[in-house]
């Protein structure tokens, strides 16, 4: 007998997200899983070592307390609107089953993060999507629907990296008020307003962050949910019936001392926007059409060539970027930020290769 005919009904159906490549191979330029290029702060290293040497016989805080209280320090909130959980896929994952189990569609951007849509076939939750306008952008009131059991929008998008302004986010909360509006803020702070402030207006707003991607800390695994009370008390529910100690005691505190040195969050932050820009204006010098992206990376397509032919000459060449094979964005190619080093890498490959 197989080994899958053990498989439930709900697992042999699954199609499960496939991340981007974490190839084993020295020396590459790798531009294709949205990473920050640059190191954490160095508080947050001195912190994981501090962590290291003391109580790892003990569990961690189950509540991260002291890691909720620093975030609520830095956005100016309660502690209490806070959740944390082990990367913001693990908190996407617990607000899909705590809110859109509700036997109406979900709505969501044809165009968007693939993982989406595989929890809602894990939760059994049937999925409406909206599509982009032609220009690749948002268009909030597609998302109006009198029978929607809830809304999930990344903003900055992603994989184009456009980006809602807060009065077009407020239309959507004011258009839904029976059902919970996730906006998933994974690159927020690369250039977009993040709705955290709107979170004591709006009792359907719930605000997904990471500490993946502007505090360069994909490697540690911790995500974060901002809401009113009643939404955060429904995503502790799920944790404690699922895993108390969703991080351990080393990622609490290196997360506390990420937030704690804003410092280095602002320099870095500020050296991708530049460097995002410069390789925008360097990709349209060689003809790419790119969208307009407030996230650390740019959605690029070339008129006269094959985006997956060109991601393959890439990857022979020692550079990775993400192609997806999907519609509409079949012949783009998405390309995370690195350093100018490895930006003017990419920009020296993509010119011997587009003449």
């Amino acid at each position: 007998m197989s080994g899958s005919a053990f498989f439930s009904p709900v697992v042999a159906g699954l199609t499960p997200y496939v991340p981007g490549e974490q190839p084993r191979i020295a020396n590459l330029v790798k531009l294709n899983t949205n990473e920050n290029p640059y190191p954490p702060s160095a508080r947050v290293v001195q912190a994981i070592t501090t962590a290291a040497s003391q109580g790892l016989q003990l569990y961690p805080d189950t509540e991260s307390t002291a890691l909720r209280q620093a975030v609520a320090r830095h956005h100016g909130i309660d502690a209490s609107q806070v959740f944390v959980g082990n990367g913001s896929d693990e908190v996407l994952a617990h607000a899909f089953f705590a809110f859109f189990q509700q036997g109406k569609p979900l709505l969501m951007p044809d165009v968007s993060y693939s993982f989406y849509a595989v929890y809602c076939r894990l939760y059994g939750i049937a999925a409406q999507m909206v599509p982009l306008d032609a220009a690749m952008q948002i268009d909030v009131r597609g998302y109006a629907a009198a029978n929607a059991g809830g809304v999930v929008i990344a903003n900055p998008n992603a994989p184009t990296g456009c980006a809602l302004a807060l009065g077009e986010v407020e239309q959507l909360l004011q258009s839904q008020p029976g059902c919970v509006v996730l906006l998933d803020e994974a690159y927020v702070d690369f250039g977009a307003a993040s709705a955290i402030r709107l979170v004591d207006r709006y009792p359907n707003l719930l605000v997904v962050h990471t500490l993946s991607k502007s505090r360069s800390l994909a490697g540690l695994r911790v995500g974060l949910a901002f809401g009113q009370r009643p939404l955060v008390d429904a995503l502790e529910r799920v944790k404690n019936s699922f895993n108390s100690y969703p991080l351990d005691r080393l990622a609490q505190a290196g997360a506390v001392a990420a937030y704690e040195d804003t410092a280095y969050f602002e320099q870095t932050r500020s050296a991708v926007i530049r460097s995002r820009e410069a390789l925008v204006a360097q990709l349209q010098g060689l003809d790419f059409q790119v969208l307009p992206s407030s996230a650390n990376f740019v959605l690029a397509s070339h008129p006269a060539q094959d985006a997956a032919t060109l991601a393959a000459r890439l990857r022979e060449v020692g550079i990775l970027v993400r192609h997806f094979r999907l519609p509409r964005i079949e012949q783009y190619l998405r390309i995370s930020i690195g350093t100018p080093a490895q930006c003017d890498a990419l920009v020296q490959a993509l010119g011997r290769l587009v003449q």
